[in-house]
């Protein structure tokens, strides 16, 4: 991974998407009990992987290189379009 930020010219940038893959994921657990935050998360990791996919693209990089990105930009995408299809409460719903 780390040698592919390199490749992208974007090694100052490796540790910061590390970080905010890991807080995603966590928001992502958080969220099955906290519909605002599922809708947080699941925004910020398919802003992510369209910023994936645009670096992939803009190095030519082939089609199968780009598979993952789009694979969670859409499965993100669609844990979004859900979310925003909940009641902002979900918490006090699951009482």
């Amino acid at each position: 991974m780390k040698n592919e930020f390199i490749r992208f010219g974007l090694s100052r940038l490796g540790a910061f998407t590390a970080f905010f893959q890991i807080l995603g994921a966590i928001g992502l657990l958080i969220g099955i009990v906290i519909n605002v935050i599922l809708m947080m998360a699941s925004a910020g990791l398919t802003l992510m992987m369209v910023l994936g996919v645009a670096v992939r693209i803009k190095v030519r990089d082939p089609f199968w290189a780009m598979l993952p990105a789009l694979f969670f930009l859409v499965l993100n995408s669609y844990i979004l379009y859900q979310a925003l299809m909940l009641p902002l409460d979900t918490f006090n719903s699951l009482r």
